[in-house]
């Protein structure tokens, strides 16, 4: 899955019917509004592009800079 930070943020702040420039890289997404039923919504997104993403690893760093390192298998 190749996907970008832009990309990720666009993708968020569509599903929290925000502009994607009030998302801020280290903000917390559960301040932002997002809550679990959305996350579950666009981890089956990912999953059906091939990510194999789960709740309990994005629910750790609710974070667009967190997801998108679990997303690229950057995080350690």
């Amino acid at each position: 899955m190749d996907i970008t930070l832009d990309g990720l943020r666009a993708e968020v702040a569509a599903v929290l019917g925000v502009d994607a420039a009030e998302l801020e890289p280290e903000g917390d997404l559960m301040d932002a509004g997002l809550d679990s039923i959305r996350v579950m919504m666009l981890i089956e997104r990912w999953r059906a592009d091939g990510a194999a993403v789960g709740f309990a690893e994005l629910a750790e760093i609710p974070t667009l800079a967190g997801w998108h390192a679990v997303l690229t298998g950057a995080r350690e």
